[in-house]
């Protein structure tokens, strides 16, 4: 299984999109300050994530996610915590 997933830091008021086959081990590396993207903020959230069958399905998807603004991104994740 893959998933799609969107992080918030508050720290830093920004959304990262990625793709992990472990969410939960892929937070605390965010939060370790290991990703380069990421290292700036130790406060990184998951607010939604997508599970998919194949990686192929998981990297259109992050591609899609990626290209959303901001109030899009606060939409998707504003229906997923309903």
């Amino acid at each position: 299984m893959f998933y799609t997933y969107i992080l918030f830091s508050k720290s830093l008021n920004i959304y990262y999109k990625g793709f992990s086959i472990n969410i939960e081990t892929r937070l605390i590396y965010h939060n370790s300050g290991k990703s380069p993207y990421t290292s700036k903020a130790n406060d990184w959230e998951l607010l939604y994530y997508l599970s998919h069958e194949t990686k192929r399905e998981a990297l259109i998807e992050e591609k899609r996610l990626k290209k959303l603004n901001r109030a899009s991104i606060e939409y998707l994740i504003s229906k997923f915590n309903k």
